[in-house]
């Protein structure tokens, strides 16, 4: 058997996770927006892409290449994934392995859901439920209410951990309280509100222990990672942003979940805690070692019985472990810094890949506000019941920690904007790729590598934007301050200055045949931002 390939993840985006219905887009602007955000966090092009793996739970079988397709047609494979909660991861962990088995160097993983209001519920009535063999069994140790079945599930869970180990309704609540203080500070969660331990427990009950605030809503949105080889990395120039994936692992249920007569088993604590193990071997690292970890906490009282699967504290030890402080900042680990599920948001497919890139950027050290101080390593945890377990360890190489960062696009503070026409639907490849120019861009990105003076006279990072008949068609950003310097397709939030010209007029300015100082006077180049760079740049 061949070595396994290392497999980093370069770019991530997402959208701000929403209500349901309170905003007026479809899943195929927000995987657009999700998809349009990682390639510009990591300055690569859609063309880079050899494979696509596209999460959604609510739709018909090819929404993933609707949702892609608006990115380039270039006839790429697109497999579209279904694994209940743990889709987003699912389609993550596929993209892990095409990369680490060789098959591809460059794979996106997309997630996106446009959900409905209200709790979750069956769709197809007319056949076998997945989940029947998992509600038989809980029927027969506790009785089934008119409450939403994931919080019986998952509240019956927490209600045989109260009855083991002594765990209080307090205990579970706090983790509430901790993941809606945590949400405060993270521009992409569909609640920012902070309650008190009281508001916490007095909310309205679904399902004792848990009430309303302890649950996570329904939402819409979307999420996207690119994973890539550690050839791509390098060739590419990425070493300043990439996340190595160190282990990962996804576990489906096993014998216990139907024999071991465990409320606690069925809300899937075997396969979490089967993942767990084979990502930490992979890795090298033991959970003690992790400083951060975004969980699946779809409920609180499945956050609590996820710290003892993922060996993040002894078993029966979970309230001590939060009564201690140990799962917030300033104490052991910090889980769910995003705010989690219950108050982040749960869009299904996209969660996984939400997961993901919070991780990158706490790792990047581009959290802001949500920022974990000394990380090493990092801990991902998606569930889904029916079941999936997807579990991955990340960390920074240490060989390229403390390199640059190649784009000045990055996501971890808020969203930032994305272009409106970057991309074209209707052509076998983005426009930007049809443009004159974009061969001047290529081969200037291919040659600044061997100047170094250039970087050291210039020390300005340049924003172009290309026109045709007046409308942008494409977007560079010319890296003239970080040695080597490089050049990247899309737009950067914070550049020096920014270069306005027709493709026609930039392909002569670059090829000899056009005088930079006529073109200015004509209107045909436009600048704006700090004149003086421009100069620099004409020199």
């Amino acid at each position: 058997m061949s070595q396994k390939r290392r497999v980093f993840v370069v770019g991530v985006g997402m959208t701000k996770f929403e209500k349901p219905g309170s905003k007026d887009w479809d899943y195929p602007d927000m995987a657009k927006e999700a998809c349009q955000r990682a390639i510009m966090d990591c300055g690569i092009s859609y063309q880079d892409v050899q494979q696509v793996t596209i999460g959604y739970c609510y739709g018909d079988s090819t929404c993933g290449q609707r949702a892609v397709y608006q990115l380039g047609l270039t006839g790429v494979p697109m497999y579209n994934v279904n694994n209940n909660c743990a889709t987003g991861s699912t389609a993550l962990y596929m993209a892990k392995q095409f990369v680490e088995g060789g098959i591809s160097d460059c794979v996106m993983a997309v997630g996106f859901e446009k959900m409905e209001r209200g709790s979750l519920g069956a769709k197809f009535t007319d056949r076998t439920n997945p989940m029947d063999k998992h509600v038989e069994l809980m029927c027969e140790l506790r009785d089934l209410t008119p409450s939403p079945m994931a919080a019986q599930i998952f509240g019956n869970a927490g209600r045989e951990h109260m009855e083991k180990y002594g765990t209080t309704a307090e205990q579970i609540a706090k983790i509430a309280m901790k993941n809606h203080r945590h949400s405060v500070n993270n521009p992409y969660s569909q609640f920012r509100d902070d309650y008190t331990l009281e508001q916490i427990m007095g909310s309205q009950m679904v399902y004792e222990p848990l009430t309303k605030l302890q649950c996570c809503p329904t939402s819409d949105g979307a999420g996207c990672c690119i994973v890539v080889s550690e050839d791509f990395v390098i060739k590419h120039r990425l070493e300043g942003q990439a996340v190595e994936i160190l282990g990962m692992s996804m576990a489906t249920d096993l014998p216990a979940t139907f024999e071991g007569k465990s409320c606690i088993q069925i809300a899937g604590a075997g396969m979490t805690q089967r993942a767990a193990r084979e990502a930490f071997a992979q890795a090298g690292i033991a959970p003690t070692d992790v400083g951060v970890c975004e969980l699946h906490d779809c409920f609180a009282a499945n956050e609590l019985i996820t710290y003892e699967a993922l060996g993040l504290c002894p078993e029966g030890g979970a309230g001590a472990f939060i009564d201690r402080g140990d799962n917030t900042y300033g104490g052991r680990v910090v889980v769910n810094p995003s705010g989690g599920l219950i108050s982040k948001g749960h869009p299904l497919g996209a969660t996984g890949l939400a997961q993901c890139s919070e991780l990158c950027w706490q790792l990047r050290g581009e959290a802001g506000k949500r920022q974990v101080p000394n990380l090493k390593y990092a801990l991902q945890h998606n569930l889904g019941l029916g079941g999936a377990a997807v579990v991955g360890v990340y960390g920074r190489p240490a060989q390229w920690v403390g390199k640059p960062k190649t784009t000045n696009a990055s996501g971890g503070q808020g969203p930032f904007p994305v272009p409106a026409s970057a991309t074209s639907m209707l052509s076998a490849a983005p426009v930007s790729a049809q443009l004159g120019s974009a061969a001047i861009f290529k081969v200037m990105g291919e040659e600044l590598p061997g100047h170094p003076e250039v970087i050291k006279k210039v020390n300005g990072v340049f924003q172009y934007i290309v026109t045709v008949g007046g409308k942008e068609a494409g977007a560079w950003v010319v890296d003239l301050k970080n040695a080597p310097g490089s050049v990247k397709e899309g737009k950067a939030p914070k550049v020096d200055c920014t270069i306005t010209m027709a493709d026609s007029d930039m392909v002569d300015l670059f090829s000899g045949k056009g005088n930079g100082q006529q073109m200015f006077m004509q209107g045909k180049l436009k600048i704006k931002g700090n004149m003086p760079y421009a100069m620099k740049l004409q020199e």
